[in-house]
């Protein structure tokens, strides 16, 4: 443990401390640091951050016994208790995290990856690459941080956020180091790059998959150049980059792995350094060639859309950067599986459903490419919908991508948070409907499916996108226990 005078030093010393009279709490021991006041025990240093926060929170934590509390302004509901003023309060939360946990992330290989799509899947084949190589050395398995669900060694859940807020982020490096885990692969989104949620922390691995707009609205990204510029923050904070060579903006990503001490290329591209050829759909799974870095031969992965090519190129061009042996990563990338991605079922007329976390423009784009290559000629339908209160411009980009290349289009729930369900439906719809496509609006998202399964010609292709194996909707502010789309789909067949 450490005095409230070495945390005030700390923000000090990186330029966010800005005032706060701590007077003789100074030599007085934290013993715990949180935002939630409902863990605000004796001698807890707490910090004052949210849209939602409530001064009666800061009441509750002073209450309970927190020694002080950290802020971007003071609070009379505090009664007088020590205050450490920042001009920045997510940066403070890094700074405060990082000396609590006394940088434990040094203590493990870490391996982030960010992009419009395909961190999910990357992550989970760099997870079964490590799996590979820890089992053969004898050690731990690795850990995961993703949009999908958390593995720390001592943690394992459905996540809520792509990117942990930096305290719960420090809190699974801790459990990870303590249950002797050495290397751990990340999802860092746009989101916890622009507010600091992994600042001070060095990745041994930065990749970057791809950009496509996305996360714009007044709550997250002002613009594409705000999504952009908050990606790239990635490549100031990693011992080595992988850049995919067919990235858009690809001499801007570039030029910002310069500042990288090592910058590996990767992609479908002969110019790539690790370069994917003769691409070949095999008997659900994908078989493709590797050229370059040493790393040449025969590679599969055990899921369908083309896509996850370059997914595993990243995963492949990742593993070679922190010297994992090629064996391991062909045995790894062999039994991948990323849950809920990709995920097909038929039914007994021939029909095929696809389960797969496709939520934005990009992921929606790439996805029809694929099942078009895959299934030449079938029919295809598609339910989805889209969240409350964020990356609103995905109501008119995925109502137009699938208005333009679905026969059906099913709007249901989807993550509506604190907006109507029918509100963000209709919105939806209306883009589908520009594009001459026949569209129903269903709210209940199980009967969506049914509806989208039961309707459609034997021979076709039904794509559930979204949710994947999520078992929980955000209604309001809570998350509601729900069936998974898998669930629906297993049970309806």
């Amino acid at each position: 443990m450490h005095k409230l005078g070495y945390y005030r030093q700390a923000l000090a010393d990186q330029g966010v401390l800005i005032g706060g009279d701590i007077g003789p709490a100074a030599e007085r021991y934290v013993s715990g640091i949180t935002y939630d006041s409902r863990e605000a025990g004796e001698g807890v240093l707490f910090v004052c951050k949210g849209a939602h926060f409530l001064p009666e929170y800061l009441s509750s934590a002073i209450g309970g016994g927190a020694l002080a509390y950290v802020s971007e302004r003071e609070y009379s509901t505090a009664g007088g208790a020590p205050c450490l003023l920042v001009s920045d309060i997510r940066r403070a939360m890094a700074v405060i995290a990082d000396r609590y946990y006394e940088s434990v992330w040094k203590k493990l290989r870490l391996i982030g990856v960010t992009g419009t799509k395909g961190k999910s899947t990357t992550v989970y084949y760099m997870r079964a690459i490590l799996d590979e190589w820890m089992k053969a050395e004898g050690k731990m398995p690795s850990a995961v941080l993703s949009g999908i669900d958390n593995f720390d060694g001592v943690v394992e859940e459905e996540s809520h956020l792509t990117t942990p807020e930096t305290f719960e982020l420090y809190r699974h490096f801790q459990n990870a180091a303590d249950s002797g885990i050495e290397c751990l692969s990340m999802e860092v989104s746009s989101q916890a790059l622009k507010y600091d949620r992994t600042y001070g922390i060095i990745f041994d691995v930065a990749c970057f998959l791809n950009i496509g707009e996305d996360h714009i609205s007044d709550i997250e990204h002002s613009d594409f150049e705000d999504y952009f510029s908050s990606k790239l923050k990635i490549f100031g904070q990693c011992a080595a980059a992988c850049v995919n060579i067919g990235t858009e903006g690809l001499y801007r990503v570039l030029k910002a792995a310069e500042g990288s001490p090592k910058c590996v290329t990767f992609g479908i591209s002969e110019t790539a350094d690790v370069c994917g050829y003769d691409i070949r759909p095999s008997g659900g799974g994908i078989d493709f060639r590797v050229r370059g870095c040493g790393l040449d031969g025969e590679y599969a992965i055990s899921m369908t859309g083309l896509f996850n090519v370059e997914n595993a190129l990243a995963a492949i061009s990742a593993a070679y950067c922190i010297g994992v042996p090629a064996n391991h990563i062909r045995a790894g990338l062999k039994r991948a599986k990323a849950s809920g991605r990709m995920e097909v079922f038929k039914s007994g007329d021939g029909k095929t459903i696809i389960v797969d976390y496709a939520h934005n423009k990009l992921s929606f784009e790439t996805l029809f490419k694929s099942v078009k290559a895959e299934y030449p000629g079938q029919k295809i339908s598609i339910v989805f919908g889209c969240p409350g209160k964020k990356a609103l411009g995905r109501r008119r980009e995925l109502g137009i991508v699938a208005g333009s290349n679905a026969d059906m289009v099913f709007v249901t729930e989807e993550d509506a948070g604190e907006e109507p369900v029918m509100a963000i439906s209709e919105e939806i719809a209306g883009h589908v409907a520009s594009c001459g496509c026949e569209c129903r609006i269903i709210p209940d998202r199980e009967e969506a499916i049914r509806q989208a399964v039961e309707s459609a010609p034997p021979g076709s292709v039904v794509l559930i996108t979204g949710k994947g194996r999520e078992t929980r909707q955000k209604r309001g502010r809570e998350y509601i226990d729900t069936p998974s789309d898998v669930d629906y789909v297993e049970r309806l067949l």
